[in-house]
C-alpha cells in the first residue's frame, strides 16, 4: 500500500509539473477561413529552439541530397515550384505577420517518395515522386505547398513535440521509482513528428483550410484541393503521403474541402482581378 500511495503521489506530481510547463496560445490569426483553436504549448519547447533545430536538420537533408546528385536537378521544375511557393509565401501575413520575415527556402529532391513538407521556420521540400505520380496542375501543387506552409504557420510540429514533452515530464518523475529514463532530445522528437508520425486529424483539417485560403489569396483555384485529393486516392497504398493520410474517408475530406473552397472563392476571384 505504501508503494501504491507513493506511485499515485509521484504521478500526481508529474501531472502537475506537466500542466505547469504549458500555456495556451493561438499561433495564427483566424483568417477568413476561421481557424482559431487555442493550442497547448510547453515552455520547454520554444519556437526559436525548434526553428534552430529544424534549420540544422534541413541543412543536413539538403547536403545529403546534393551529395547524391538529387538536389534541384530539373531547372524547369525548380522554377515552377519556386514561383508557386513565392506567391503563397506572399500571403502568409494574413495568418502570421511575423512569418513574412521567416527565412523561407524551397528545394526539389529527386526521390520516388510521394511527399512534400515544410519544417518550422519555413524550410521546405517537394519530392519528384509526388510530381511524377500525381502530375499536379499548378493549382493542385499550390494546394499541396499551401497545406504544408499552413502546418508551419500553426506550429503543429511544436505543438506535437510539446505534447510529447509534457508526457515525458510525468514519465521522468515516475522513473525515480522505476529507475527507467524517459529523456529524449529535441532533434529526435522533431524528426519523429516531421517524418515518422502522422499528423492528427485536427492538424490536417487546419492545414487543409488554411492552405485553401492561402492558395485563393495567391490567385490559385482553391477547388484544386478537391481534385488533388481525388488523385491522391488513386495513388493509394504506401505511396500516399502522410499529409493526406489521416482522414477517415475520401468523401469526408472532399466534403470539407468543398465547403472551405466555396468559402474562399471570393478571395480567389478578387485575386484574379489584380
Amino acid at each position: 500500500m505504501i508503494l501504491v500511495r507513493r506511485f499515485v503521489r509521484t504521478a500526481a506530481v508529474g501531472g502537475t509539473l506537466a500542466l505547469a510547463a504549458c500555456s495556451s496560445v493561438n499561433t495564427t490569426q483566424s483568417g477568413a477561413i476561421g481557424v482559431n483553436r487555442s493550442q497547448l504549448m510547453s515552455g520547454l519547447v520554444s519556437a526559436q529552439a525548434l526553428e534552430q533545430e529544424a534549420g540544422q536538420q534541413y541543412a543536413q537533408i539538403i547536403a545529403q541530397a546534393r551529395a547524391q546528385n538529387a538536389l534541384d536537378r530539373d531547372p524547369k521544375l525548380v522554377a515552377r515550384v519556386n514561383a508557386i511557393t513565392k506567391r503563397l509565401v506572399g500571403q502568409v501575413g494574413t495568418f502570421r505577420p511575423d512569418a513574412v520575415s521567416w527565412q523561407w527556402e524551397m528545394h526539389v529532391i529527386s526521390q520516388d517518395e510521394v511527399n512534400a513538407w515544410c519544417m518550422p521556420g519555413g524550410k521546405m521540400a517537394v519530392y519528384t515522386g509526388l510530381v511524377n505520380r500525381i502530375k499536379p496542375t499548378d493549382d493542385e501543387l499550390a494546394a499541396i505547398i499551401g497545406h504544408e506552409i499552413a502546418h508551419a504557420l500553426r506550429e503543429h510540429a511544436r505543438e506535437r513535440v510539446s505534447q510529447q514533452m509534457v508526457t515525458n515530464i510525468g514519465l521522468s518523475v515516475l522513473s525515480i521509482a522505476t529507475g527507467s529514463s524517459a529523456a529524449s532530445d529535441l532533434g529526435g522528437k522533431l524528426s519523429e513528428v516531421m517524418f515518422t508520425l502522422p499528423n492528427s486529424r485536427t492538424h490536417e483539417t487546419e492545414a487543409d483550410r488554411m492552405g485553401v485560403e492561402l492558395a485563393a489569396r495567391a490567385g490559385f483555384d482553391p477547388r484544386a484541393a478537391i481534385t488533388l485529393w481525388q488523385k491522391m486516392e488513386q495513388v493509394g497504398g504506401a505511396g500516399q503521403p502522410e499529409f493526406l493520410s489521416t482522414h477517415p474517408s475520401a468523401s469526408t475530406r472532399i466534403a470539407e474541402l468543398r465547403q472551405a473552397s466555396e468559402q474562399v472563392m471570393p478571395l480567389y476571384e478578387q485575386a484574379r482581378k489584380k
